[in-house]
Parts: C-alpha cells; structure tokens; sequence
C-alpha cells in the first residue's frame, strides 16, 4: 500500500462525534436540497397567479420568453453550473460551497418576492432573479452528495443519500401543492416561504457543518467552464425555442435560431472535451469514466432523467386540461388540485427511495437499479391504456407504481455512483450526476413536449372546427383558431386557464347565443374536443419513456456487482471500463 493511499484513508477516520455529526449533515443537506427542489416546481403552480399579480399575459406571442425561461431558466442554471461548483468544492472546500448557495439562494429568493414594477419589466427581473436564485441552488446540490459521502461510512451512505435524493425527487412534487395554495393568497409567498428556512438554514451551515482537509493544488479550468457553459446552454436554448412554432409550422426545429443554438452546442461540448483530455486540472474529469460503476450510473441517471422529466409536464396537462374539469373543477382551480393528484407519485418516491437506499447498503445498488428502471417501463407502458377519462383508482395505482419505481432506483443508483469515487473527486462526481440528471430533465421536456404536439396537430384542428362550427362559430373564425399552435392551447391548460375563453376571445364569445356561449366555455367542451388528439400525442410519449426506462435498466445491470471503492487519482488507470 502505497503511503499516499495511507495518508488519504488515515484522513478519512472518524472523529470521537462522527456518529452525532452525521445526522447533524444529513438533516442540513437534506432541508438545503428539499428547499431548492420544490422551488423547481413551485412557480409552475403559481404562474398563473404571478402574471396577473405583475399585469402581463403570458400566452401573447411576445411573452413566451418569459413563461419559457420561468419554466426552464431555473433547471438550465442548474445543470450548466453544478458540475463547475462540484469541482470548486472539490479544491476550496464543499461545506464552503455549500454555505455560500444557502446565501445566494436566500438573497435572490427575497429579490424574487419585493418586485416593485409591473408589465414586461416585472417579467424580466423574475426571470433574471429566478436564474441568479438557480445559482444559489446550484452550489447547494453541487456539495450536498459529496458531503453527506464524506460523514457516512460505506455502510450507511445508501440510507443517508437515500433520504436526501428522495427529499429532493419529491421536492419537485411538494412544490405543485404549495404553488397551487400559495399562490392565490399572494404570488410573492412561492418566494418568501424560501427566505426564512434559507436564513435557518445558512446560520445552522456556517456554525456545524466542517470541513474534510484535502490537497488544495489544483486549478481552475477557466477555458473547460466556458465551453462547457456554452456548449449546455445553447443546446437547451435550442430545446427550449424548438417546442415553440416558428414561422407557418407547428414547432420550431427548422428555426435558425434553434439550429444554429444546437449546432453551437454541439460544436462547443466537442471542444469542450477535446479541451479536458489535454487539461492539466481538468473540470470534467473524463477519467472518471473509466471506473465501470460511476459510468453505467450516469449513463443510466440520464436516460431515467429522460424518461421521468416529461413526466409531470404530460399528466399536469392530462389533469389540467380533460380529467379534471370533466369531473366539475373550475380550470382556474385545477393547478391546485392537479397537484393533489399526484400525490401518489411523491408517496411512492418517499416510501422507496430510503428503504431501497439501505437496503442497497447490504445487497449492492444492481437489483434495485435494474428493477427500479423495469418497473418504471412498466408503469410507463400501463399508462397508455388508461382512457383519457380514466377512472382515478386506477391512475393513482399506477402512479404510485412509477414512484415506486423511481424511488426504488435514484437512491441506490447515486450511492453506487458516489461509493466508486475517489473521496477527491466526491464533488465533481457528484456535479456530474447531477449535470445528466438535470439536462436530462430538460431534454426530456422538450421530447414530451414535441411528441405530443406532433399527435395534437394531426387530428385536433378537424376536432376543433368542427366542434366549433357546431356551436355556430363562423367557419373562417374556427378555421383560423383551430389551425393555430397547438402549444398555445397545451400553455392554455397547463396554466389554469380556460383554453377556449383565450382562443376565442371576448368578441367571438360575445357573437355567440347564450346557450353555444355557455357550452363553449363550459367544463366539458374543451376536454371532449382534445381527448383523441391528446391520447394520439400521448401514446408515442409513453413509448419513448418506455423505451428509455427499459434502455436504462440495461445499462444498469452493466455497472457490475457491489463496486470495489477506488481511493485515489492514480488507481483510476486500472479501473474497469464500461464495456
């Protein structure tokens, strides 16, 4: 044994309180994760109410800039910084990192809720305070991981890290449900309720959490970060703009924008890796990927990204805009109440993600990883022949299925990731994992999103003519409405508002008699006319989360049995590829 790996394990003893500490990191990271995960969702809810309470329609074709980057702003600042402030955590100290994301978070969360204008420059300061609060939450996920790996001993890290990634997982869910009864008492509560538990939070940071000593020789790979940062958020700029139509099409995919957005992301991460291999201090640590467990489990934590991060997106609108206003909701209250529904999912997540995470302590990560993904295929694959008027019972089961599912694989998927790292490379690691899961998220959106538009174009423009020519809709009137977008009417839904109220607008509502009047913006037109067109935009999208579920699980059987922990930098030259 080397003297160098002595010294390094010798480092790693426990202290006299380590057994107190522990719990004392476990409960810290995991309120520090859970609060800046249900600030992913918790705006999706609300924005409804923040629109209104600033004064701007987010529907109108010059608004969909902010509607898009309050949506996805916060995720693509994520998954472009954290792998940067795992490795900066790595070299100047991760509780440092750590402590530093609960104040920005904090302070831009108290910036986010004081917004004094009103109109487009409202919009604009949410959107760039949202980013700067996506900074904050950043560093928080970036050092979590890698701090908790540092207090637990091998034998404890599934449990830990199994609480605090299902507290995050199921952070995003709580969100909807707090969006949706914050949100109409006052839009600046989603942002204020952050601020004391950040406040709570940072003290507690600063005054117990410690650092591990480690090597402090590195330095920053300034030209990696730029091209990565580049590269990511061109490719999700890209994404972003292609769900949106362009032009006389339904999408835009054939935007130059889009194009050349994605044509630079590629461009740059090609780069970007060509920049790493030769880097003395590299950021992505492309090394890592020779050790077989790391490497199967980012792999697989991708495509379960892919997979589940559409996921919400389809049954909100699923809920929001057929299920729930044919069962009597109001479309303004069906945000809430979407929320609410999918409670079984966040159930699922929270009674499999620790019980999976300690069991993979004794077992090793493989069988849960593997029959996570299966049965997230599975429920992925059941969903398709549900009704769209689905009778609940049976929707909420299978939910609960996916939660299950999911949970049973991201908590032991990440402790294999962060076992097989050498305790120097913890952070980055981490940042890495978590850059898959987050893009994936983002990619994942953007495919759910252009399947089911591409569905929905197909059949829903003869549905809605026809529905509304039959209401006594002039036959110019409802030729023009049901040619438009279709993403106009998924946003319609998706944010509570009466779809037919906005396509028609006031002067073709006021041409109506009473009685097509009261039937076209019923509770029961809009979900009737959209529910074939919808099924036929759902059904590819459930096969393609099959299928990358299934993909997944292949990959995760490839990471090999309980993984041998690698100590440090040199013995990454022996460790077993993915093959």
């Amino acid at each position: 044994m080397s003297v160098t790996t002595t010294r390094e394990r010798r480092s790693e003893l426990p202290p006299p309180d380590a057994d107190r500490y522990k719990w004392l990191v476990l409960t810290n990271t995991t309120i520090g994760v859970l609060m800046a995960t249900i600030d992913t969702s918790i705006v999706l809810i609300a924005l409804p109410d923040i629109f209104k309470g600033i004064g701007i329609d987010p529907l109108l074709p010059g608004n969909t800039f902010y509607l898009l980057w309050m949506i996805l702003g916060f995720m693509i600042v994520t998954s472009v910084l954290v792998v940067s402030l795992g490795r900066l955590g790595d070299m100047l100290g991760r509780v440092r990192m750590y402590n530093l994301g609960f104040v920005i978070y904090t302070f831009f969360s108290l910036l986010l809720s004081i917004t004094w204008m009103s109109g487009t420059s409202a919009a604009l300061w949410l959107v760039v305070m949202r980013l700067f609060q996506g900074v904050g939450a950043a560093f928080l996920i970036a050092n979590s991981t890698a701090i908790l790996t540092d207090a637990f001993p091998e034998h404890q890290r599934g449990m830990a890290i199994g609480i605090n990634q299902i507290a995050g997982i199921s952070g995003s869910f709580i969100g909807l449900i707090l969006g949706g009864l914050l949100g109409p008492i006052q839009w600046r509560l989603i942002f204020i309720i952050s601020v004391p538990v950040g406040i709570f939070g940072s003290i507690w940071a600063y005054m117990k959490l410690r650092e591990v000593p480690r090597k402090r020789d590195s330095h920053v790979d300034w030209s990696g970060n730029v091209a990565f940062a580049v590269g990511l958020v061109a490719l999700m700029v890209g994404i972003t703009y292609g769900i949106q139509p362009y032009g006389g099409h339904v999408m835009g995919w054939t935007s130059p924008l889009v194009l050349g957005s994605l044509a630079l992301g590629v461009a740059s991460l090609v780069a970007f890796s060509r920049i790493e291999i030769r880097s003395p201090d590299p950021m992505f640590r492309l090394s890592l990927f020779r050790i077989r467990a790391f490497s199967a489990g980012s792999i697989s934590t991708l495509m379960a990204a892919v997979g589940r991060g559409g996921l919400m997106f389809t049954m909100v609108i699923w809920l929001q805009g057929i299920w729930l206003p044919l069962h009597g909701y109001n479309f303004s209250n069906t945000p809430l109440w979407a929320g609410i529904a999918l409670l079984p999912l966040t159930g699922g997540f929270l009674l499999a993600g620790p019980l999976c995470g300690f069991l993979s302590d004794r077992y090793g990560s493989r069988p849960f990883t593997v029959g996570g993904m299966i049965g997230a295929a599975v429920s992925f694959f059941l969903l398709q022949f549900l009704p769209a008027n689905f009778s609940y019972p049976e929707f909420g089961a299978l939910l609960f299925l996916n939660g299950l599912a999911m949970g049973a694989f991201s908590a032991p998927n990440r402790v294999s990731v962060m076992n097989s790292l050498p305790p120097e490379h913890r952070g980055v690691g981490s940042g890495m994992n978590s850059t898959f899961q987050n893009s994936g998220q983002v990619i994942s959106i953007g495919i759910f999103f252009t399947l089911m538009i591409i569905g929905l174009s197909q059949t829903l423009p003869h549905a809605l003519f026809v529905g509304l020519t039959h209401q006594g809709v002039a036959s110019a009137t409802a030729r023009h409405i049901s040619t438009l977008p279709p993403v106009t009417t998924l946003f319609a839904s998706f944010l509570g508002y009466n779809p037919m109220v906005h396509l028609l607008g006031p002067h073709v509502l006021a041409s109506l008699t009473p009685s097509a009047h009261a039937t076209v913006v019923g509770r029961k037109f809009f979900p009737t006319i959209i529910q074939k067109a919808f099924a036929a935009g759902l059904h590819p999208a459930l096969d393609f989360a099959t299928i990358i579920c299934a993909m997944a699980a292949v990959t995760s059987w490839m990471r090999g049995t309980r993984p041998a922990l690698v100590t440090n930098e040199t013995a990454l030259e022996g460790a077993t590829p993915l093959s």
